[in-house]
């Protein structure tokens, strides 16, 4: 897997890398970003030529721009191999993710695919069948002396906007009861910022999906922070699609698991750290 630095990323999103309410017909993304050119697609029976994707640009392994300036990662390998399926043009459309549910419902993505977790929302989407395990899990400072969730009390615990960590602490069915011994919790755009902040210690500890904190821990150097033992909830990916819009599902929920067949979701997996997670056959 391609390695990408924190500087890049945090210059490109300053440069505008995640558009919010953007139209699909504006989509701003480079040559390398797509499948192929328009031309070199086919329309399926419904007319379709390409697969607008929405993602969070900041959040690997699932999607992220790396140091060649171009966005990759597990879910957007997955739905390319989807449109090679069905000779579409994959768009690789980043969006605010606080903002996915607009962008969906207006019409600038046709589905929501990066690390989108399910649960909670089945009647809000259209679902694909559940394709990842994921887990929300805890990180902190090795040197911070926190040890466990209790050692959370009293402390300042950093969380992504609109994510499903601050569902789960917010939430009276999961995690809500620990959630309000914190000090407080602020929320963040992305977890690079988040990071940032916890190695200056204005953080204590971040709330994040596990995958991602494999992720980051790796890119960070793992002597550095730890994963708490103690997960916060655990929960299943899917790709979200509008309400209604059956038809699309299942066309890429058939290609999915016959990509999973095949072998090429183990493959991308193994790729990207994240074999042990997978639950789709």
């Amino acid at each position: 897997m391609k390695k990408r630095t924190l500087g890049v990323l945090l210059t490109l999103a300053l440069a505008g890398g995640v558009l919010a309410g953007c139209g699909s017909s504006s989509q701003e993304t480079t040559g390398s970003d797509t499948a192929s050119s328009t031309s070199e697609t086919t329309a399926d029976e419904s007319g379709r030529t390409q697969l607008i994707v929405g993602f969070d640009a900041e959040y690997p392994p699932y999607g992220y721009m790396d140091d060649d300036g171009e966005y990759t990662g597990f879910d957007l390998e997955l739905a390319q191999a989807v449109c090679d399926m069905e000779g579409w043009e994959l768009v690789k459309q980043p969006i605010d993710w606080s903002s996915k549910d607009g962008e969906l419902n207006g019409g600038s993505i046709d589905c929501i695919w990066n690390g989108f977790t399910m649960n909670g929302k089945e009647d809000d989407y259209e679902w694909s069948d559940a394709y990842v395990n994921n887990e929300q899990v805890i990180v902190v400072a090795k040197d911070s002396g926190i040890e466990s969730l209790s050692d959370l009390a009293g402390k300042i615990v950093g969380v992504q906007q609109a994510s499903a960590a601050l569902d789960v602490l917010t939430n009276e069915d999961y995690q809500k009861e620990l959630g309000d011994t914190f000090a407080e919790m602020q929320q963040f755009g992305d977890y690079n910022v988040a990071f940032t902040e916890l190695t200056t210690g204005s953080l204590d500890a971040v709330a994040m999906d596990v995958g991602v904190a494999q992720y980051q821990l790796e890119e960070r150097g793992e002597g550095k922070y730890m994963i708490l033992e103690e997960a916060l909830n655990s929960e299943q990916y899917g790709i979200g699609f509008k309400l209604g819009n059956t038809s699309l599902r299942d066309v890429v929920n058939e290609d999915l698991h016959k990509l999973a067949q095949d072998g090429t979701v183990a493959e991308l997996a193994e790729k990207y750290g994240i074999a042990d997670m997978i639950c789709i056959e």
